[in-house]
């Protein structure tokens, strides 16, 4: 590159004295004109130059014009070029591998790209500091649910700012991993890749070091990544998950090109006076370099460290320290820099802004200047964003800002750059380009086929299988003006729940915040909660209940919704209930009867006749009765009032009742979206596969009152919604007819005689 700009200097000399040449013969030919001129060349005796008339005249006007404008584009690029390299060190190297400008001699530093003058486009401008479309290998260790969500947090930094193809090596316990497999996905990021690892077949390589630090076993995993990673991976940038990227990815890449000699580790100075040992009285820290360097942050050259025999080096070091420190207080971290002080070559030292470290007792701010200097935000500290620094304000709204972000918006595709096949999103258009545009219902068709981003387990989950083989899971879907019903129902089930809320990325932080804040809800660790972020126009209500059927881990489900509160010890008697009536052997769907109050304020039954006394005073109704009879009049309520046992009942059109079956029931159909329908066919599905009904004599449950929902009023107000509901409705009898045979001919005469 250099070479190029020093041959346009001697271009320009060489251009400035031809035009010296011209103007001097253009001077002449106006001064001699009656002086008959001797031919430029012997070859061409005909050249424009030997005419001295005013055409001859005119032509070298135009050549000399040409040649200035020549000039001054070389002398404006020329000034261009000399501004770009006033960034770069007197010694910095250019080679075909490294195209890394420094302003810090050894720092690794690559600020000189973005000094550029706007517009710059020459030759002499600088390079990307990677190429387009190189990939970046980023390995995270993740375990557990809490994990899990911090490292969406740290990928949405990630994506917000990257411009080239990622590949994230994820070191994982079973937990982590079906959550995050099936956030990426349900995400379809273009141009990012995806790998696990497991993190327990890991442990037996670390598990013999004794640690202090939170982060537990799995706080020492980032040791043996090279072991774990493929043998074939010659480098990968790795994280902690409580980073916050304010800059591209790709600045920290490339960085590795400026390793020189055995450097194979790059990472940031500590940025507290832990490894120097004056925090406390007999405060002992692992030995370290100066002040220790901090591992949240490291570039790893693997292939290197293989050849240097990397795990038999840190167990040496760590074998002999745990003699006398006898245990880490600060997990892999301390290991690192115990060998790191015996093998002060490996290390090469990044800039600070590469992880400014926001712990307990630390010297962050005097690491920068201003915080428009930082690349990396690294939340090392159980506070988190209660840490004591005069820019935390500042911090914590950058990391708020990604923790709320729209993932959606980050499914961005990467111009310019081959990706490989995706089926799954290669399937999704197919299904997409086969849909008519211009029909009045295509909203409607094409939700069915929208990949909502899904995070499972978004809390804390626990269950322990029951040992009897009858344990029921209470399954249910909500929005965010539903939560306040989470409560009360945790108080009215106490078995395990299974939850879809559909929610956005800054509504799934505020119900966050509300469950950490309630004393019920986390006192109960057996409900799983699944976040599917918001896309689209309608309301996914069998996708949720889809979603939530899918994550039950037990071999019964009472599928309910969240305005209904099941009536006490109702979770004990259904359990009861699946044994009495053979659950196991035979296809049954049991029905719990279905009630509502118009009151806010009700004094719940208790017992059957305490329901019964309220339903003759009229403080109960049963469910619908006014607007909806057909949806739960064949549970016969008549019957129900003096049953003492099971009853059976048989499908009739409409029918739409709140049932108990086994886990492998039908899913829920798609097509069926906000308002209408969405029960009605999931029942006729199960009456197709000859699922027998049976009414539960002593088992009720009760609707508690509320605002319509925003999809009840769009169905009442919209025409065409109403007509787009009836054409669904038509094509899935078809799809039953075609599926069922004879059999299903019997739901399309109810329908036409209803």
């Amino acid at each position: 590159m250099l070479g190029m700009c020093r041959g346009r200097r001697k271009f320009l000399v060489a251009s400035l004295a031809l035009l010296s040449i011209l103007t001097w013969l253009y001077l002449s030919v106006g001064n001699f004109q009656e002086v008959k001129p001797m031919p430029l060349s012997p070859v061409d005796p005909q050249s424009p130059m030997v005419s001295a008339g005013p055409r001859g005249r005119h032509a070298l006007e135009m050549r000399v014009r040409e040649i200035e404008e020549e000039n001054r584009t070389l002398r404006r690029q020329l000034s261009q070029s000399q501004r770009g390299h006033a960034h770069k060190p007197p010694h910095g190297r250019h080679s075909n591998q490294s195209r890394t400008y420094s302003t810090e001699e050894g720092t690794g530093d690559n600020e000189g790209h973005r000094s550029g003058a706007p517009g710059n486009s020459t030759d002499c401008a600088q390079h990307p500091p990677v190429d387009k479309c190189e990939t970046i290998h980023v390995a995270i260790v993740c375990a557990g649910y809490n994990a899990s969500r911090d490292v969406v947090t740290l990928v949405k930094s990630v994506l917000f700012h990257r411009r080239n193809p990622l590949h994230f090596h994820f070191i994982t316990d079973s937990i982590a991993q079906q959550i995050l497999a099936s956030l990426f996905h349900t995400w379809m990021v273009p141009a990012v890749r995806v790998n696990f690892y497991d993190a327990d077949e890991l442990k037996s390589e670390v598990s013999w070091i004794p640690n202090k630090h939170y982060s537990g076993i799995y706080g020492l995993m980032k040791l043996v990544l090279t072991k774990t990673l493929p043998s074939a991976l010659e480098r990968v940038i790795v994280l902690d998950t409580d980073i916050t990227f304010a800059t591209d990815i790709a600045e920290l890449w490339a960085v590795f090109h400026k390793f020189k000699g055995q450097q194979v580790l790059g990472v940031v100075e500590n940025q507290s006076d832990w490894y120097l040992g004056n925090l406390w009285k007999n405060h002992r820290p692992w030995p370290a370099l100066g002040r220790g360097f901090n591992t949240g942050v490291i570039l790893l050259l693997l292939d290197r460290l293989r050849k240097l025999k990397w795990e038999q080096m840190w167990r040496l070091t760590a074998e002999r320290e745990l003699m006398s420190m006898l245990s880490t207080s600060l997990a892999d971290q301390d290991i690192f820099n115990a060998v790191f002080k015996q093998n002060p070559f490996l290390v090469y030292q990044l800039p600070c802004f590469w992880n400014v470290q926001l712990s307990d007792h630390t010297r962050s701010e005097k690491c920068y200047k201003d915080v428009s200097d930082l690349k990396v935000i690294h939340w090392n500290s159980p506070k988190k964003l209660r840490v004591k620094n005069k820019h935390v304000e500042f911090f914590r709204n950058l990391y708020l800002t990604f923790l709320e972000y729209d993932g959606n918006l980050l499914r961005r595709e990467l111009f310019g750059c081959p990706s490989e096949a995706d089926h799954n999103s290669e399937n999704l258009q197919k299904k997409l380009s086969e849909l008519d545009e211009d029909d009045p219902c295509y909203e409607f068709r094409r939700e069915r086929f929208t990949v909502h981003r899904t995070h499972l387990y978004f809390l804390h989950y626990e269950l322990e299988p029951a040992s009897d083989s009858t344990d029921v899971t209470l399954v249910a879907q909500l929005s965010m003006d539903r939560l306040q019903m989470l409560e009360a129902i945790c108080k009215h089930w106490e078995g395990p729940i299974s939850l879809a809320l559909y929610l956005s990325d800054a509504e799934a932080q505020q119900f966050l915040r509300y469950a950490q804040g309630s004393e019920v809800l986390m006192g109960r660790a057996n409900v799983g909660y699944h976040i599917v972020y918001k896309e689209g126009q309608f309301y996914p209500v069998n996708l949720l209940r889809n979603v939530a059927m899918k994550h039950v881990n037990t071999p019964y489900m009472f599928l309910s919704d969240i305005d209904f509160l099941p009536m006490y010890g109702l979770y004990e008697y259904l359990r009861k209930s699946v044994v009495q009536l053979d659950m196991a052997n035979t296809k049954k769907a049991l029905i719990v009867p279905a009630f509502e109050t118009l009151r806010y304020r009700l004094s719940f039954p208790k017992s059957k006749a305490e329901l019964l006394t309220q339903l003759d005073m009229g403080t109960l109704f049963t469910f619908r009765y006014h607007v909806w009879t057909k949806g739960h009049a064949p549970t016969n309520f008549a019957k129900w009032r003096t049953a003492t046992t099971p009853y059976r009942v048989q499908w009739e059109a409409d029918f739409e009742p709140y049932v108990v079956v086994r886990r492998n029931c039908p899913e829920y159909d798609r097509r069926f979206v906000g308002f209408g329908w969405n029960k009605v066919a999931h029942i006729m599905e199960l009456d197709a596969q000859e699922y027998e009904f049976v009414v539960l004599p002593n088992a009720y449950m009760i609707h508690m009152p509320h605002a319509p929902s925003f999809d009840i009023t769009k169905f009442r107000s919209n025409k065409q919604y109403r007509v787009c509901l009836k054409t669904l409705k038509e094509e899935f009898q078809q799809n039953m007819s075609r599926r069922y045979g004879f059999a299903a001919l019997k739901y399309m005469t109810a329908e036409n005689n209803s």
